[in-house]
């Protein structure tokens, strides 16, 4: 798979879509901009299709690094998120293994027991 990288600079209509010294194209949004890109590419070369191209838009603007570490934290506290999921229905079932009722397991672990109910499901 071939591999673009584009640059958009903002202007008061939209974007400005740099794919190489020679040719630009513009979007509106950054939302459209990949579809622009390749629909451009395939009416300069047209025997090519560019389909399948991964373009990667990179907006000119500052802010990257911290949307950046956003994403990363993100990311981060989902996996995060799993792992205490797994943590809590192995220790239900642990406790429920050692004969504490649901009202019991909920009491301990400072849930509902409806909770507990679905971490045992």
């Amino acid at each position: 798979m071939t591999e673009i990288s584009i640059k958009a600079t903002r202007w008061s209509g939209g974007w400005e879509l740099e794919i190489d010294d020679n040719h630009h194209t513009q979007s509106t949004t950054l939302a459209t901009a990949r579809q622009q890109v390749v629909d451009y590419l395939d009416t300069v070369w047209s025997d090519v299709d560019h389909s399948g191209w991964q373009v990667t838009i990179i907006p000119d603007i500052s802010g990257l690094d911290e949307v950046e570490a956003a994403r990363h934290a993100t990311r981060d506290a989902a996996m995060l998120q799993e792992e205490a999921a797994r943590m809590s229905r192995s220790a239900a079932r642990k406790l429920r293994s050692e004969g504490l009722s649901v009202t019991d397991v909920a009491a301990v672990m400072g849930i509902s027991r409806g909770r507990v109910s679905q971490l045992m499901g």
